[in-house]
């Protein structure tokens, strides 16, 4: 089985020279871009397995890659950023990136997030389906095993996250889960305290799913959010 590619995007030499170390120890084999451009074109010819993208790159930066990525794949994508303003985490993620890490960071936990999101695409590719993670409410399907998301049994396309984030809330029809225990049960860990980050992604599971007078994600004023179904 052929080892999967990791495809860093940074202008820094040495987060290239760290992160490779970390990364190639854990059996992965990492390619290297150091600008935007350079990005897609790695992009195209090697075909990776993740990206690790910077947001702030020469020639084209993090932001334009992840959207012309995400206009034909659904490749996994981590974001790395030095600023750490909230606008930039709310922006990648609205773009599809699949999580956020700000600079500066432990090479440790970057390589154990890039585990985590291949080892859910590879059972999403690989697995067949598992009852226990499959969830139906009339018109809509989540399965959880294969990362997939149906309506009226046609596909929708969701990132990880986002399927991970509907799977959840759908779990307990009725329940009501605030912004923090969402970060902690779909995001595993804190993410900086921006609540925010959960308001965007219900934002585009909104979007993605059409208005169906069976079911629904409500708001709950001030407390957060819960899966609602009408008998």
């Amino acid at each position: 089985m052929l080892a999967s590619k990791i495809l860093i995007c940074d202008d820094q030499q040495m987060i290239h020279e760290t992160l490779s170390e970390y990364i190639e120890a854990e059996g992965f084999t990492c390619i290297s871009a150091y600008d935007g451009e350079e990005a897609m074109r790695k992009f195209a010819s090697e075909k990776p397995d993740l990206l690790v993208l910077d947001l702030m790159m020469p020639k084209k930066n993090g932001i334009d890659v992840c959207r012309e990525i995400r206009a034909t794949s659904r490749v996994p994508i981590i974001m790395l950023t030095a600023k750490g303003e909230e606008i930039d985490r709310i922006l990648g993620l609205e773009l599809g990136a699949d999580d956020y890490i700000v600079k500066p960071f432990s090479p440790r936990e970057v390589t154990a997030r890039i585990k985590a999101v291949l080892r859910r695409t590879t059972q999403a590719a690989e697995g067949g389906e598992d009852p226990k993670q499959v969830l139906r409410f009339p018109g809509l399907s989540i399965d959880l095993s294969r990362y997939e998301v149906r309506v009226d049994e046609t596909p929708i396309q969701f990132t990880p996250k986002e399927v991970e984030l509907l799977h959840k809330l759908c779990s307990s029809p009725g329940r009501v889960f605030t912004r923090e225990q969402l970060l902690n049960d779909v995001w595993g860990y804190d993410y900086y305290g921006d609540t925010r980050v959960v308001d965007t992604q219900i934002k585009r599971l909104r979007q993605k799913l059409p208005e169906n007078p069976r079911w629904g994600i409500r708001s709950i004023y001030g407390v957060g959010y819960k899966f609602e179904t009408v008998q």
